[in-house]
């Protein structure tokens, strides 16, 4: 029903690979996909099992059919392609290395209710990925390293640029924030390189526009590297990305929710505040600004 709405991409997981250290149901997924050539079809599978990973091992082949949207015996060469004889061995595989109990039924939620549990559940996931903290801080050293630093986030991502374009002002000298396509957008990024960029941020949420996909390919021949913040480790988006930390959306309402990938946002500026020697003073030099304009009712 969403607008903006899909689930095809690539198998690339945090940093190229599942989060290290990070023992989540979603974290033995990823492992289990990683270094398998997936089909879009079979792609769509595993972003399915992933988001729903506490339930996978309990769902029979025709229950994850309806799950991903797609036909039953598309589930048993999924299975088959990662290796197994079909998917009662990898149902059987994933119930032997990671046994864990169903979820919590939420049946009795309305629709609204369940939308906001969807939600905390991303929330959690975000956290379990995060229990490695590195590919965050290695974006973060990417991102304070490159002056300028250009923000693009197309349609229904435009507005998670905007967010922490805002505040990346504040502690970055030199934010410049691409949430229009069109002709120019090349144009503004070679602009960028010209002035001393080396890395560019994205934020790609569903559904992946294709001008996002186009633009991120010219701002790696471009010379850029790319780090994304997409909805999957499988997005579209994964292989023009050289850093990719996924944070999911919720797909329970008639449009997406993307509480996660903002959260992720600023977790990524904290990270950067980090690199920034100089972002307190810049800090406390805005708050004494405003303070003088009165630019805030206290």
């Amino acid at each position: 029903m969403s607008a903006d709405r899909t689930t095809s991409g690539t198998a690339h997981g945090l940093s190229h690979g599942a989060p290290h250290g990070a023992d989540s149901p979603a974290a033995r997924l990823q492992a289990l996909f990683e270094g398998h050539r997936l089909t879009p079809t079979q792609r769509r599978i595993a972003h399915s099992m992933v988001r729903r990973a506490a339930d996978v091992p309990f769902l029979s082949s025709v229950e994850l059919a309806e799950l991903a949207g797609v036909s039953q015996p598309s589930v048993t060469r999924f299975a088959v392609a990662l290796g197994f004889d079909g998917y009662p061995a990898l149902r059987r595989h994933l119930r032997e290395v990671a046994p864990m109990e169903p979820a919590a039924d939420t049946g009795s939620y309305n629709e609204y209710q369940q939308a906001v549990e969807a939600e905390i559940e991303n929330l959690r996931h975000l956290a379990e990925v995060l229990a490695d903290p590195r590919p965050v801080q290695k974006a973060g050293r990417l991102l304070s390293a490159s002056r300028p630093l250009p923000v693009l986030g197309l349609r229904a991502a435009a507005s998670q640029a905007y967010g922490f374009a805002y505040f990346a002002a504040k502690v970055h000298p030199d934010v410049r924030l691409l949430h229009e396509g069109g002709t120019m957008i090349h144009d503004r990024i070679d602009a960028a390189v010209q002035a001393g960029a080396t890395a560019l941020l994205c934020f790609a949420l569903p559904r992946h526009p294709r001008e996002v996909v186009d633009t991120l390919t010219y701002a790696k021949e471009a010379g850029l590297t790319v780090v994304t913040v997409a909805d999957s480790a499988f997005a579209p988006v994964a292989k023009v990305s050289d850093l990719l930390l996924p944070a999911a959306v919720g797909t329970g309402l008639a449009f997406d929710t993307a509480c996660a990938p903002m959260l992720l946002g600023r977790v990524l500026l904290e990270a950067m505040c980090d690199d920034l020697p100089d972002a307190q003073a810049r800090l406390e030099e805005f708050d004494a600004r405003a303070a003088v304009r009165g630019l805030f009712v206290e």
